[in-house]
């Protein structure tokens, strides 16, 4: 296993007890809600993350959504009272007393990545469904990551990756030309994010520079299974510039990037995957803050990642974030997104017409939540189901990352469900 070697007994008997409570109240979502009945929200983790869904639920609300936030919980009471001011809704320190909540419905989770795999777990096992934000665990976490995808299928529950591109309709025309063979056998994709931002003294900012652990800030909550250190205010607000809790790039940006890719391509598990990089630009930081990879997959298929936080041009194509936007090459053709159309270019010698195909609509955040409230309601699956595209996408991420950090080739079993080095 490549995961760290930590004390688990610890963190499980702390998660154990609220876990269990929460499963006992669970109620079963499609049974007890009508088509016209409200959906209770309950928010796990109330950061800026947090409090920018907290804003596109109330929208969401205002708008005539059957929605209505019920509960708020945050490791850090000053973020807590905050959220509880902003939603009226009753406050909890521990996320498993929201989750044995039986007006919470659903949850969204927005904590450091360490937590996300844990608390998706515990909230499934209540019976909730949730919106969780990216990365779904953290890079080291790859087992927990496995274990998670065969809980949500276990207890059939409703989870959205907080990949809110996938609510461009783009990657689903794409996906279906090149099902239907517009570009002939794919062979090969490249995508990528580039940006300019350190997430170090001015991304990230500490609320309070003398803060200490206690009744108010439980640090131990925060670290979860990561090792074991001291409190530090540093870690405890700037966690995305540690190893310990955030990978840079490819785990804090890259799910954007390769989700639609996958999508597209119809791929799954990599059979191996290449990365480079470091820390060019941000020397304050220990992840890396360029960070490039190649991902093989079955069927002749490789997809380039490449990325940098030290300089923003977009380079190819026109649509979302800089430098999210994805070519796709085929044996017979090519697809680029431009600005409202996919355009499919024929390789030369290939009697086809080059395409321009109207894309129609974008990507909204608030239709990626109508989304998941839909599907909670119909329990059809969603734009970004963590059980299976999420699953893969973050295996061929943390594959990523292990190369980086071991300098060598990742491999997957794909018999056993392990990443091999």
């Amino acid at each position: 296993m490549l995961e760290q070697k930590v004390n688990r007994r610890e963190f499980l008997k702390r998660s154990a007890g609220g876990a269990m409570a929460a499963a006992v109240t669970a109620r079963s979502f499609s049974d007890a809600l009508g088509a016209n009945e409200k959906i209770g929200v309950g928010f796990i983790g109330c950061g800026g993350r947090g409090h920018a869904h907290i804003s596109y639920v109330k929208q969401l609300a205002q708008a005539g959504e059957g929605v209505d936030i019920v509960g708020v919980s945050d490791l850090y009471r000053r973020r807590l009272d905050s959220a509880a001011r902003a939603t009226s809704a009753k406050a909890y320190m521990d996320h498993r007393e929201l989750l044995a909540d039986k007006r919470v419905d659903v949850v969204c989770i927005a904590t450091p990545d360490r937590l996300h795999g844990h608390q998706v777990i515990d909230a499934v096992r209540a019976g909730k469904d949730v919106y969780c934000e990216k990365p779904i665990t953290h890079w080291q976490q790859f087992e927990l990551t496995k274990r998670m995808a065969g809980e949500v299928k276990k207890h059939k529950r409703i989870v959205q990756v907080g990949t809110q591109g996938m609510s461009d309709p783009a990657w689903q025309k794409a996906g279906e030309l090149v099902k239907g063979g517009a570009i002939g056998r794919p062979i090969h994709a490249e995508c990528g994010y580039f940006r300019i931002g350190d997430w170090g003294e001015r991304g990230m900012p500490i609320d309070d520079p003398n803060v200490k652990p206690g009744p108010d800030l439980n640090w131990e909550g925060f670290l979860a299974d990561a090792p074991r250190r001291p409190f530090s205010v540093s870690r405890f607000f700037r966690w995305r510039m540690y190893w310990d809790y955030a990978g840079g790039p490819s785990t804090d940006l890259y799910p954007h990037s390769l989700t639609p890719v996958v999508k597209i391509l119809g791929v799954d598990f990599p059979e191996t995957v290449v990365a480079t990089g470091g820390k060019f630009r941000y020397e304050e930081r220990e992840v890396p803050d360029t960070f490039n990879m190649l991902i093989d997959y079955p069927k002749g298929i490789t997809v380039a990642v490449l990325g940098t936080q030290g300089n923003d041009y977009p380079g190819t194509g026109n649509r979302g974030s800089p430098g999210r936007c994805p070519v796709i090459r085929g044996w017979e053709g090519t697809i680029t997104f431009e600005g409202s159309n996919i355009v499919v270019r024929p390789q030369p010698g290939v009697q086809r017409k080059e395409m321009k195909i109207a894309i129609g609509g974008g990507e909204s955040v608030l239709e990626h939540w109508r989304n998941f409230l839909s599907c909670c309601r119909t329990r059809e699956k969603p734009w970004s189901p963590i059980e299976d595209l999420g699953y893969h996408v973050q295996t061929a991420l943390q594959m990523g990352m292990w190369s980086l950090r071991k300098g060598e080739v990742a491999r997957f079993d794909r018999e056993n469900e392990e990443i091999l080095l």
